[in-house]
């Protein structure tokens, strides 16, 4: 028997195209929200990079009667824990309260959404909080690396920085941040996402009245670039190097997702993984390595990291693609159990916070246009088998490879691959 039944998913789209879709959980006394509007930064237009991060950090600075501090206020008394974020595709609006609390919570996440105040004098703070995450990362060359191999490996729109450029962001002008507010913030293809101890058929009336008069508007064009170039260099004068991998794999919508994601558990899921073991444990060549899934919607990547002295940078790298060349040999069902009950025991922690339900089921609908119950993950995992992990990465080779590296000297990828 099911533990999950669908009967406990209810959606509902609102006549100007939003969607709202609801989850009970009436074991816990807490509800959460998760936004997602398509105003990510692939909206960002040409030369203007970074302006859905200025956004973000506007929109929640005054909205409807009350200006910042007030709004910060109002969310204080409830006890409403807020987040704004953005991403490649979505600004993401998300808060946990007492269920008691949410009708009051989501008056003001509609106030935000529909009445922001976008107040000018609040520009150039917003502008400048997006620079100081920009500048950090000048002192975290791990997070610049991958952030840099996205460009190169995606292209445009989707390998947008999420901040955009230094440069890109300090051009950007106020009127340019409220253009992307009235051309991005609409309610088609923009799905609320509602889990906790809550009745669905009166989460769906405060919807309708909260969100109705939300006006539709039209998509916004997109940008379009191809990849590359597929090796690069950044030269940093220092001791490290930082070296950023990338090659295709398969979407989030794939069939084989699954399987591609126990593929790369296999290869990086903890400190008894192959890359972990081999380059890290046995021969001591650096200090951080790691590789990972990126699905999106679209399409998706496998990304790898490492960061190592100079002096063993090369060599670091041949390893690496020597344990990714060979990750079809000898799955051993061992392996493939260590990553299943990873896999199990984050979804267990994850499904029983409300906020984590209510951000899954709308990146599900996104995904999908369903949610995927718990039950129907594990079977998934469950048919997981080492000779179906092999016959998938035979499938889906290691080629077309992207490689970006920070340091003295760029690196080689060796017999042309």
């Amino acid at each position: 028997m099911l533990k999950n039944p669908p009967a406990l998913i209810h959606s509902h789209q609102l006549k100007n195209g939003l969607t709202v879709i609801v989850q009970q959980m009436p074991s816990v006394q807490s509800a959460a929200y998760s936004l997602m509007v398509p105003a990510g930064c692939m909206y960002d237009r040409a030369g203007r990079s970074g302006t859905a991060s200025v956004l973000c950090e506007l929109i929640p600075r005054g909205a409807g009667e009350r200006n910042s501090r007030e709004l910060s206020s109002a969310q204080d008394f409830l006890g409403l824990h807020s987040r704004e974020s953005v991403n490649v595709a979505h600004m993401k609006l998300s808060g946990a309260v007492l269920k008691d609390n949410l009708s009051k919570s989501l008056e003001i996440l509609s106030d935000i959404v529909l009445r922001p105040h976008l107040d000018k004098a609040q520009f150039a703070p917003s502008q400048n909080s997006v620079l100081q995450s920009l500048r950090s990362l000048e002192d975290e060359p791990r997070q610049k690396v991958m952030i840099e191999l996205r460009r190169r490996c995606l292209g445009l729109p989707f390998g947008l920085p999420v901040d955009g450029t230094p440069e890109e962001v300090r051009a950007l002008t106020y009127e340019d941040v409220r253009q992307q507010y009235q051309s991005c913030f609409r309610p088609e293809e923009s799905i609320l996402g509602i889990a906790g101890n809550v009745n669905p058929h009166q989460i769906v009336e405060e919807a309708e009245s909260l969100f109705g008069d939300w006006e539709p508007g039209s998509p916004s064009e997109l940008q379009s670039a191809p990849p590359g170039p597929a090796r690069d260099h950044v030269t940093l004068e220092s001791q490290q190097t930082q070296i950023g991998l990338a090659y295709p794999s398969v979407s989030a919508v794939d069939p084989d997702y699954y399987t591609a994601w126990a593929a790369v558990s296999i290869l990086s899921g903890g400190s008894s993984s192959r890359l972990f073991t081999e380059v890290r444990e046995k021969r001591g060549l650096c200090y951080a390595v790691y590789a990972s899934l990126n699905a999106m919607k679209e399409s998706g990547h496998i990304l790898c990291y490492a960061g190592t002295m100079s002096e063993r940078a090369q060599e670091t790298l041949d390893v690496m693609l020597q344990e990714i060349h060979r990750l079809s040999q000898n799955i051993t069902p061992e392996e493939l159990e260590r990553c299943k009950a990873g896999a199990k025991s984050a979804l267990i922690i994850q499904e029983e916070t409300s906020m984590a339900r209510a951000g899954r089921i709308a990146r599900d609908w996104y995904l999908r246009g369903r949610v995927i119950s718990l039950d129907e993950i594990h079977e998934r995992l469950d048919a997981l088998t080492p000779q179906g992990i092999a016959e998938f990465v035979e499938a889906h080779p290691a080629q077309n490879l992207t490689l970006l590296t920070i340091g003295p000297k760029p690196l080689e990828i060796s017999n042309g691959v």
